[in-house]
């Protein structure tokens, strides 16, 4: 049976945050999970495209009628 635990790896030591297992001896395998992973950068638009965006519908209701959509033709 596998059953997961975690712990912090520090210096050569693990500092257990739950319960710890009651084994003497185990075959393990370790997942390091990186805690300063770089973020992503959010793109920003160039600001001669400011204000020149238009809605032209929403996600509720369609921009044309149902009668102009080929697919039900």
């Amino acid at each position: 049976m596998l059953k997961s635990y975690e712990a912090i790896y520090e210096n050569g030591q693990l500092t257990w945050l739950s319960e710890q297992p009651q084994v003497n001896s185990a075959r393990v395998i370790i997942t390091i999970l990186q805690e300063n992973l770089p973020s992503k950068k959010r793109r920003i638009p160039p600001s001669f495209i400011a204000g020149k965006g238009k809605t032209l519908g929403d996600i509720v209701s369609p921009i044309v009628n149902e009668e102009e959509w080929e697919c039900l033709k």
